[in-house]
């Protein structure tokens, strides 16, 4: 873990609140903690719980993985393994089960370079029980090119969507 500096992290966050434009009293309403204890927390006095840092973080729009780390709550590599999660499952662009075969093979690259899987390794990664031929053995439904990149199977699912109108 990291170490615990809570002093920078008032400072950062009176930093934060300023160029959010925000007066102490502003923020106090937003987040629904008191002024004086967001006062102490400022000034480097009091350790915040992750609770109050979310709330600050919400009303600030930052983020509250950024704010545990300077807390000394979470390691910098888990911030950075839980925001490449979250890009995953956030983006639109690709399905359920293409973000779950993602974020296998992302951990899968972790292990092999020593890391072992987050904390949420596995969980809300859309996993169903149609995975595709690896989904018994465990392994991601993906394939080695020849170009040496590692290349997903086609969206069955979609595939047979797009090529089956019942009203032809």
């Amino acid at each position: 873990m990291a170490s615990l500096n809570v002093g920078n992290l008032g400072e950062y966050l009176r930093e934060q609140r300023r160029a959010a434009q925000l007066s102490l009293r502003q923020l106090a309403e937003a987040t629904g903690v008191s002024n004086p204890y967001l006062s102490q927390i400022e000034r480097g006095l009091r350790k915040p719980s992750a609770d109050v840092l979310q709330q600050v973080a919400k009303a600030l729009r930052i983020s509250a993985e950024t704010l545990y780390v300077r807390a000394g709550i979470l390691d910098e590599r888990e911030r950075e393994e839980l925001e490449t999660r979250a890009v995953i499952l956030a983006d639109p662009s690709i399905n359920e089960r293409q973000k779950s075969v993602l974020l296998q093979i992302y951990d899968s690259f972790r292990r092999e370079n020593g890391y072992a899987p987050g904390p949420d390794a596995g969980v809300g990664s859309g996993t169903d029980t149609d995975a595709g031929p690896g989904a018994e053995s465990g392994k991601p439904d993906v394939a080695d090119a020849p170009d040496g990149n590692v290349r997903t199977a086609p969206d069955r699912d979609a595939d047979a969507k797009e090529h089956h109108d019942p009203h032809s």
